[in-house]
């Protein structure tokens, strides 16, 4: 059965692909939202405790994302769960070069939010299914993609037994670092392996967090220790001084399985590189093994096929800039497509070829500005050169007190300047 769509196809409901239907809406577009894997039974009270008090993976949000979302009216869902980041530490393990960000000195709120991505998902699967405009299927795999003059169409297979196509004038395609989509268009990519893995997860310290945020460098690549709401606030006052921290630990390829398992020898090895920075690790949850590549497609736009989230690029956790990236460019199109619309009304075409290829455009100077950047502080960081070493050391002083140079990195660290 073919079934012709009037909205916009979003294949892939992860967090990019949801905020992109509800950027939509918040335009008054429709959109058919398809994702692969069956949702979990939520209700609007889940999580309120949060329940899994050791155990999650989180996301730093910038400045720039948090300001898109209060836009569209979804800060109120997500900020009871989210954790300001007032200061940001940069050093370098056993050197002397360090820097400090700090929020009243840059003139801001904050740098950004962290977020646990349980509830981000949440509350952006309960906004989705809140609002008239976004249809949603899950545990429906796309198994064919192809296009004409005239419409894009996906060959959707829902459950065990049942097939249709669905056509509609513009598919984004946000299905992930190996999409299926990008593969049925035959979309090369460029990939880079960085042989490392990312152990992700939650720890409990001794020492209240403050609302800082700790980036260190060691030779096995950047590691980060991020503020965590607490149980019943985020840290904002006595009875919720904060305790628990997000952390982002990078290992070579092969080391990851003691890290995963052994929670004494993951905690030692914490406080061994972050000394007493952070305080004392007391406690861990269970933490995710990640295998880091850098996945960047040839191109992102194919007709009338545009590729977004991970599916357009993948990059290096470093600095935490894949996502607030990502939803930049959800952000960019939705506008575009929002401007078409109230410019030529019914008769829009969604999938003009000239206009996806100019959000292409738009996009690219912000994408390759965040990529030079994780690839210039990667290679900077993570090389054993000791005339390097010094090199980046003095580069760190020379950061913390040359003035000028701390608010525009600062700027384009919140998302705020592309």
């Amino acid at each position: 059965m073919t079934q012709r769509l009037d909205s916009v196809l979003i294949i892939g409901g992860g967090n990019v692909g949801l905020s992109f239907a509800l950027l939509l809406a918040h335009h008054g577009i429709k959109s058919t939202l398809i994702e692969q894997y069956k949702y979990p039974k939520i209700e609007p009270d889940d999580d309120v405790a949060r329940v899994h008090y050791l155990d999650s993976r989180n996301t730093a949000l910038s400045r720039r994302t948090v300001q898109i979302y209060q836009e569209i009216g979804l800060w109120q869902r997500l900020q009871s769960h989210a954790c300001r980041i007032d200061c940001v530490q940069i050093s370098e393990l056993d050197s002397f070069g360090q820097a400090t960000l700090n929020k009243d000195e840059e003139g801001v709120e904050s740098f950004g939010q962290v977020i646990e991505n349980a509830h981000l998902g949440r509350q952006l699967l309960l906004a989705v299914y809140d609002n008239p405009l976004i249809e949603l299927y899950d545990d429906a795999t796309v198994i064919e993609a192809y296009q004409d003059a005239d419409s894009a169409s996906v060959v959707v297979q829902f459950g065990t037994d049942q097939q249709r196509t669905l056509r509609a004038a513009l598919v984004v395609a946000c299905d992930g670092q190996y999409s299926p989509i990008r593969q049925f268009l035959h979309i090369g990519v460029d990939s880079h392996d960085y042989q490392q893995v990312g152990i992700v997860g939650v720890v409990q310290t001794d020492k209240p967090h403050a609302h800082t945020a700790i980036e260190r460098f060691s030779p096995a690549g950047p590691l980060a220790v991020l503020p965590l709401t607490d149980g019943v606030g985020d840290g904002g006052s006595d009875l919720t001084q904060g305790y628990r921290r997000s952390v982002v630990f990078i290992c070579p390829q092969g080391e990851q399985e003691r890290y995963l398992h052994d929670d004494e020898y993951y905690l030692a090895t914490l406080q061994s590189v972050f000394g007493r920075a952070a305080g004392r690790f007391v406690a861990t949850g269970k933490r995710g093994a990640y295998p880091l590549r850098k996945v960047l497609a040839h191109r992102q736009v194919l007709g009338r096929f545009v590729l977004m989230g991970n599916a357009a690029h993948t990059l290096h956790p470093v600095a935490g800039q894949g996502f607030n990236l990502c939803l930049r460019d959800a952000y960019t199109l939705a506008n575009l497509l929002a401007a078409a619309q109230q410019e030529q009304g019914s008769a829009v075409d969604f999938g003009d070829y000239h206009r996806l290829a100019g959000y292409e455009k738009m996009r690219k100077q912000d994408q390759q500005r965040v990529i030079k950047f994780c690839d210039t502080v990667i290679g900077s960081f993570c090389s054993p050169n000791p005339i390097m070493r010094f090199a980046r050391n003095v580069g760190l002083l020379a950061f913390d007190k040359i003035p000028g140079i701390k608010p525009m990195v600062a700027s384009y660290a919140m998302g705020l300047k592309s």
